[in-house]
């Protein structure tokens, strides 16, 4: 029994578990000791005499389900304290005021957190004050290699605690304590992974920090600043958000112009509505001795198309200085372990030389050619069924309208555009959750490949939902009164129900029905505080907040001429939207864990591929336009003219386009030369070390 309870219990020379304080002192008392900087007992012992410190930080909680028994925490504990080498996670655990309780504090010592950097590839301050790329064996020529809180940031340490609790593999078959005899860890099982699926592990999830969290909501949503703390925000909640945020605060100010271009033509035109569908309007024209006319929406349409390019060369230079900033822009390309999810049968992988399970690339082609494609068709067909039911109902509204020519029927025509964007936001959120069981069933083995998968997905059948109607009105209907109505209602309705979805229907639940379970006290123990933390709602991630700004985009860069306020609507949509998402990751979701990221990834692509596809859009709406149209039906101009116009118009957009791409760099200068400086060292590094080896 004694060598069991040495097995499978806390690791030799761990204290026992101290009572936590309570009380209306000790609760703050031990907010300042557990929360922040923990010097209380009960820890792992650490596994290297430089790591030894009297104050921990709790980084990660770990929530064990209702059955799980003491001898099953006291084995997770030894696990998750025991060396990589020895195969465990080589991190810091604390199992609470109660050793039979059901949740695990983790943390991180000092060489764990720096072997990790290097591994990731961050870059840090060296001594010279230059930003070098880090390496664990020149660690004490760092700034702050010492001080974990100064050197990394609260994000980066609970991602490389997620990290090693999900790179756990079981080293051999084993079983585990207190489980029953048919559960087996094989050899390889990720045991996370396995342990989670089994109820044993509830829930994984990063610790707030109250005080550094209520300092960032201060200076980031409760007053009228108009800058947002985004060195604060990447600290505390990661590079991954920080760059949308970031993002979506570039691309928001970047509305300026296009907003008061709009609002010019708007303005000059008098109605804007009379400009487009009046062919014989003279309103908003400029019309020369020569005959030819511009229209104030041509202008708009051209401006369109040029801005887009900029914004997006711009951002790209913005996203390379943050991420120099940052540490992120150097981050390591390495063999890594498989993801946890990744599923096959054990063998050696014929590049790394490792025992992982292995699964045929035919086999994962086979599932994405027989099941993947064949359902993401299914949701496009409904796409098209939707546009089907949406013209059906235009229709019958119309005539009703001609019929009865009333207020109400004037109101009833926009029925079935508000009907079918409802239909697209509900159908979107069937996809969504549908693409990601679809993307699990594939089976990729890297992170990396699961996430582009997944997001090529979301965003062929995101272009295909909301821009499918208004390309079938402008390419094929040709009715540019009735695209406009469109836009309109979809400017207007989507952004209530975004705003409705996203932020009043959490606020209300959170408020009547998370907030009353769980409870919380001012002078209640720290661990019930971390507890109510679990009780929150998972960040649901950031993939419906690029795909609103991925259709805003497409919306202004695409179809804006036929209604020049889309970006003033943008603009009043976004101001209120930077504030609501960052109350919403702060105040409504639990702490999501932040992988290190350079840019925004796959989404930087898609905008630019939006950013081309709009000179396509705007050449031919200017094809549309009623001046040209009359003229054609006068005979001033065959439609063969008009159409080869368009084309040369098109490829010369494209080439002004290209140009503008290439005269705006992707990176600062000083930024490629650090790069370039970085590369250098990195092979003279390979080469001092190549003529030790042949020396030895």
């Amino acid at each position: 029994m004694s060598k069991a309870g040495e097995d499978e219990g806390v690791p030799a020379g761990q204290s026992p578990p101290p009572p936590l304080l309570e009380g209306s002192a000790a609760g703050a008392k031990a907010l300042s000791k557990l929360s922040t900087v923990s010097s209380l007992p009960g820890w792992t012992k650490v596994s290297c005499p430089c790591c030894a410190s009297e104050q921990v930080e709790p980084l990660v909680l770990v929530m064990l389900g209702e059955k799980v028994g003491p001898d099953t925490k006291r084995w997770l504990i030894k696990l998750i304290g025991t060396p990589k080498k020895d195969g465990g996670a080589g991190l810091l655990a604390h199992p609470g005021k109660d050793a039979t309780g059901d949740i695990i504090m983790v943390s991180a010592q000092r060489c764990t957190l720096l072997r990790a950097a290097e591994e990731l590839g961050l870059c840090r301050t060296y001594r010279s004050g230059d930003m070098e790329v880090f390496s664990y064996g020149d660690r004490d020529n760092f700034k702050d290699s010492g001080n974990m809180e100064a050197f990394l940031t609260s994000a980066e340490r609970q991602f490389i605690v997620k990290n090693e609790l999900d790179g756990l593999r079981a080293q051999k078959d084993l079983r585990v304590p207190g489980l029953p005899d048919n559960f087996t860890l094989r050899n390889r099982d990720n045991i996370w992974r396995k342990l989670e699926s089994v109820g044993v592990i509830v829930n994984t999830f990063p610790l707030h920090n109250p005080n550094k969290l209520k300092n960032l909501g201060e200076a980031w949503y409760s007053g009228y600043q108009l800058i947002q703390p985004l060195d604060r925000v990447n600290e505390y909640f990661g590079s991954s958000v920080a760059f949308y945020f970031s993002f979506l605060d570039f691309y928001t100010w970047s509305l300026v112009p296009p907003a008061m271009m709009g609002l010019f033509i708007a303005y000059s035109s008098g109605d804007d509505q009379k400009e487009i569908p009046e062919a014989g309007s003279q309103v908003g024209e400029i019309q020369e001795d020569s005959g030819f006319v511009i229209s104030g929406h041509m202008i708009l349409a051209v401006f369109s198309m040029l801005w887009s390019t900029v914004v997006m060369e711009m951002w790209k230079r913005r996203s390379a200085s943050l991420s120099y900033r940052w540490g992120t822009l150097n981050l390591a390309e390495r063999f890594a372990e498989p993801r946890p999810g990744y599923r096959g049968e054990l063998g050696t992988n014929p590049v790394t030389g490792r025992v992982e399970p292995l699964f045929p690339e035919w086999q994962r082609g086979l599932r994405m050619a027989l099941v993947s494609v064949p359902v993401v068709g299914l949701f496009l067909g409904l796409v098209v069924l939707g546009m089907m039911c949406f013209y059906w109902g235009e229709a019958r509204v119309q005539k009703l309208h001609t019929d009865w020519d009333s207020l109400l029927t004037q109101t009833l025509l926009y029925a079935p555009s508000v009907l079918h964007i409802v239909y697209t936001n509900m159908l979107a959120t069937v996809y969504n959750t549908a693409v990601q069981s679809l993307t699990e069933y594939e089976n990729h083995r890297e992170e990396s490949a699961h996430q582009n998968h997944l997001t090529a997905k979301v965003l062929v059948f995101t272009f295909f939902n909301y821009f499918a109607v208004l390309f079938h009105i402008a390419f094929f209907k040709r009715d540019v009164p009735l695209l406009r109505k469109r836009l309109a209602s979809l400017l207007i309705v989507s952004q209530l129900v975004n705003q409705t979805t996203e932020i009043v229907i959490p606020y209300l639940v959170d408020r009547y029905v998370s907030s009353p379970n769980r409870n919380e006290k001012e002078d209640g123990s720290e661990e019930d505080k971390f507890r109510n933390q679990g009780m929150m709602p998972p960040f649901p991630g950031l993939f419906a907040e690029y795909i609103e700004l991925l259709v805003q985009f497409g919306y202004l860069s695409l179809f804006s001429c036929v209604f020049p306020l889309t970006a003033v609507l943008l603009l009043l949509n976004n101001l209120t939207e930077i504030r609501s998402d960052a109350y919403k990751i702060c105040k409504l979701f639990r702490k999501p864990f932040s992988p290190p990221v350079g840019d925004m990834g796959v989404w930087q692509i898609a905008f630019e591929v939006l950013s081309f596809v709009s000179v396509v859009s705007n050449c031919w709406l200017l094809v549309l336009s009623p001046r040209l149209q009359e003229k054609c039906r006068r005979g001033e101009m065959s439609s063969t003219d008009l159409l080869l116009g368009a084309v040369i118009v098109e490829h010369l957009l494209i080439l002004v386009k290209v140009i503008i791409a290439a005269l705006i760099p992707d990176e600062p200068n000083w930024i490629r030369k650090k790069k370039e400086q970085w590369e250098y060292k990195s092979m003279q590094a390979l080469r001092q070390q190549k003529l030790q080896t042949e020396k030895s």
